[in-house]
């Protein structure tokens, strides 16, 4: 079942979900990012300007963390366009490519972690079950203390 909360996280970057789900989907879900970001510059550097031998080192760091996070995630999930196409996408190169570049000067300023929001909303009905909004983080927005400071 979290599988499948983490691949739609990464998906959709924000899903709705009952908020004991969403306490326990942050934990996953920013153990995920926290892989990608701990490559530092080696996540988002040019290899192809590299001589062999720093290249090898790169690719090596790269392709073990997304075997890492490819053995939770999802390979791969279908989302709908806007226009009605269904759209599949690779899960595993969106965090790296997409999700985690944002947060690298985060990281690099020691403010690593607090990569999602959590916002609760009003009870679902039929079951009263309290509900919760799980959303990653814009790259400038502060986390958790640093926005209550």
């Amino acid at each position: 079942m979290f599988r499948n909360l983490v691949g739609n996280l990464v998906l959709h970057e924000r899903i709705e979900t009952t908020e004991a789900k969403a306490k326990e989907l942050r934990r996953i879900a920013e153990r995920m990012v926290t892989r990608a970001t701990r490559l530092d510059d080696d996540l988002t550097v040019d290899v192809s300007k590299l001589d062999d031998e720093e290249r090898q080192r790169v690719m090596a760091r790269r392709v073990h963390a997304q075997r890492q996070v490819a053995k939770f995630l999802p390979p791969r999930l279908t989302r709908a366009t806007e226009d009605g196409e269904e759209e599949t996408v690779d899960l595993v190169y969106k965090l790296f490519h997409d999700i985690a570049p944002r947060y690298m000067e985060r990281v690099k300023n020691d403010r690593g972690g607090g990569y999602t929001r959590i916002t609760k909303m009003m009870p679902r009905k039929g079951d009263n079950a309290p509900m919760a909004l799980i959303e990653f983080l814009d790259a400038n927005e502060p986390s958790g203390a640093a926005a209550e400071a």
